[in-house]
């Protein structure tokens, strides 16, 4: 095996412009190519930070959260004050949560498909807590499962008010991210997202839709989709497999 250190003339020099989305993810997919075609082997390490940061023009911050990146996805391993090394020529099966826009929410469905199970008027709890509807009000639910290949990766049910769930059929839920469904066939823009984190454990249902073992431990999601008017539009409950899911974001130390 190959531990040379690549040079960074191994990498296109290119300029990075906002208007093409977050630096930091324009550099980490441009370092993706020379890691998957093997220019950069596994085992070997990548250029130093600085001079990737030199190379392309931009911050230390920019390529640290580019390699957070990589690292996420099981393509490198960072190492404090030395170079990081190539860990596998593409992304292991771990999942990050790195959501902290549509974008992001966008990236995480890549490659996946939604399977829907059901889709009809119910009565819930939940209906109520977010809709302000009444109990003997009923809304609409889709329940359904999304999948990358063979890999179960979340068990989502949605619940819509009426006036809105009466405006959609099951077929209309043909994009992977159901809140895009429902901006394409309402013709309404969905301004923001509201989202809770908690840890659960699967029950018979959640079990045998992620094939996981009954009571074992589950990430569940919350997400309350909310107008530019602040009007609650769908909530989305995910329930994710523990085992291969991770939680990442960046934690600023603010304190003086």
């Amino acid at each position: 095996m190959d531990h040379s250190v690549p040079t960074i003339d191994s990498l296109p020099r290119r300029t990075l412009g906002r208007a093409n989305g977050p630096l930091y993810r324009q550099l980490a997919d441009i370092l993706r190519e020379p890691i998957g075609n093997g220019t950069f082997p596994v085992g070997g390490e990548l250029p130093k930070e600085a001079t990737i940061a030199e190379h392309f023009g931009v911050s230390l911050i920019t390529v640290r959260q580019a390699l957070r990146d990589l690292e996420a996805d099981g393509l490198i391993r960072k190492r404090s004050a030395k170079p990081a090394v190539v860990t596998a020529r593409s992304p292991s099966v771990n999942l990050s949560w790195k959501f902290k826009n549509f974008a992001d929410m966008a990236a995480f469905t890549k490659d996946a498909q939604l399977t829907v199970k059901s889709y009809r008027k119910e009565l819930s709890p939940v209906l109520q807590r977010h809709f302000g509807m009444g109990k003997e009000e009923a809304g609409y639910c889709l329940r359904s499962v999304l999948s990358i290949g063979e890999q179960r990766k979340a068990q989502i049910t949605t619940y819509f008010p009426p006036d809105i769930g009466a405006r959609m059929k099951r077929e209309d839920f043909s994009d992977v991210l159901i809140f895009r469904s429902v901006q394409k066939h309402l013709g309404l823009r969905l301004d923001v997202a509201h989202v809770t984190i908690r840890a659960e454990i699967a029950d018979e249902a959640v079990a045998a839709d992620l094939g996981i073992m009954l009571g074992g431990p589950v990430l569940t999601v919350e997400m309350l989709y909310q107008s530019a008017d602040q009007r609650s539009i769908e909530f989305s409950v995910a329930r994710h497999p523990a085992d291969i899911f991770s939680i990442t974001y960046d934690a600023p130390n603010d304190l003086s």
